[in-house]
């Protein structure tokens, strides 16, 4: 079984980068036949892949997110922020630098996904605006915020397991044990980018002229809903809430209200339009569609399929294995250790969730470790890896592909040898960069 689930899901990945466009009814193919197989076979119990492997809290923030981010794109603002942008900023090179740098800054209080769907309407308006693809825009805004998650507590789930595993707090991430923490590495990390991010946009770097026309704004209340969302979930990662479905899903729950209060506002707001023989229609029903016809539900069902398919991988003992394996070659040189456990995570995250893995590792990790401080050094090793490791490939993270989502549904193509023209070089500046600072400072 084990086998055949690794084939499986082999296959599914070279087939999603093969076609993309079909990558919700490939990996929903593969779920269903992984689902029977697993429960046939007793590694998976019929209802786990919707009581266990779904990730619900995701998938609501995910659809909530996308609701208001929609109803913020429809109101215009995203193109009066963009005009504002490029009337501060006029090189083209420095708004896309900036912006990519400023979805890592976001990130690191707010999950990824979120953070893409929030900038991306302003990078696609911008790109419009300039006559610059939107590709390697959006491309660049999705690895920026996927390097920023493991600055802080709060930054992504990794970050909270992480802390949960050496009883770290919200401060430790800065400074532990009287030595610079993980936040400062990925810092590096994240400095060393910017140069290529340069790179990537180098061929922008002209000031850019455009005549200024008026943008009108319909509403600021989607707007205000986004930044009050931003504000909920940054608050609610400090509140302690008893154990149950609020506690476990509760960044769903708060971007699904904000979601639902935008759409309800934007079908009671519609007003009616005026047909050529006088008579007035209501758009209620109109406005309703198109609210709804925001969320990418291609994107939203790839990502449910694909829980179910990680659920069975992780189930058989795939990834179990895989960390057993970095224990069999390492436990006797720390540094080797180390360094297979960095760049070993980086090459596994880019096709794996990182969740499920960093949940493995972590156990791994305290059985081998000698010292408390070792402990520490190979799970910073661990979560800088395998936060990063997802920049890779197209779908080895979720807001990888909400990204490439987006561009699809605006009818541009992405094609994987673009995602990696800028994944791979900024992968490997960011991981060289936190490796070096997190062996220096705990490592020696």
């Amino acid at each position: 079984m084990k086998i055949f689930v690794l084939i499986a899901f082999i296959l599914t990945y070279v087939l999603i980068i093969a076609f993309p466009k079909r990558k919700a009814m490939l990996t929903g193919i593969t779920a269903l036949i992984l689902s029977v197989a697993c429960a046939i076979s007793g590694d998976m119990l019929w209802h786990e892949p919707f009581s266990n492997a779904i990730n619900y809290n995701v998938v609501m923030m995910l659809v909530g997110i996308m609701l208001t981010v929609g109803m913020f794109s429809e109101s215009g603002m995203p193109n009066k922020l963009a005009d504002k942008i490029i009337s501060k900023v006029p090189n083209v090179m420095w708004i896309f630098v900036l912006l990519s740098i400023l979805s890592g800054i976001i990130s690191a209080f707010v999950d990824n996904v979120a953070t893409v769907l929030m900038l991306a309407p302003i990078g696609l308006a911008i790109a419009k605006k300039t006559g610059v693809s939107p590709i390697p825009v959006l491309i660049s805004i999705a690895v920026s915020s996927n390097l920023q998650g493991a600055a802080t507590l709060v930054g992504d789930t990794t970050s909270v397991m992480l802390a949960g595993e050496l009883n770290m707090s919200f401060m430790d991430f800065f400074f532990m044990n009287g030595k610079p923490s993980i936040f400062f590495a990925v810092e590096i990390g994240a400095l060393l980018t910017v140069p290529v991010l340069i790179f990537i946009f180098r061929k922008h770097n002209k000031r850019f002229e455009y005549l200024r026309e008026p943008i009108t704004v319909t509403t600021i209340f989607p707007t205000i809903m986004l930044l009050a969302n931003v504000a909920c979930l940054v608050v609610c990662s400090f509140i302690s809430i008893p154990e149950g479905f609020i506690a476990n899903h509760i960044n769903g729950l708060v971007c699904m209200f904000f979601g639902l209060v935008c759409l309800l506002h934007h079908v009671l707001t519609s007003k009616k339009i005026q047909t050529e023989t006088g008579d007035f229609i209501g758009t209620k029903g109109k406005a309703l569609k198109n609210a709804l016809n925001t969320i990418d539900y291609q994107t939203v069902f790839f990502l449910v399929f694909l829980f179910v398919i990680i659920q069975a991988v992780e189930n058989v003992g795939i990834i179990a294995d895989i960390s057993s394996f970095f224990g069999a070659i390492g436990e006797s040189n720390i540094f080797l250790l180390y360094t297979l456990i960095v760049f070993g995570s980086v090459l596994i995250s880019a096709f794996i969730d990182n969740i499920p893995y960093v949940a493995t590792m972590l156990p791994v990790i305290a059985g081998l470790a000698v010292s408390p401080e070792i402990n520490t050094l190979l799970c910073f090793g661990l979560l800088s890896g395998a936060t990063l490791g997802g920049n890779i490939t197209p779908v080895g993270a979720s807001a990888n592909v909400v990204a490439i989502g987006m561009l699809n549904k605006e009818g541009f193509k992405v094609k994987a040898s673009d995602f990696f023209k800028i994944g791979i070089p900024f992968t490997l500046v960011a991981v060289l960069g936190g490796y070096g600072f997190i062996w220096l400072v705990w490592g020696l």
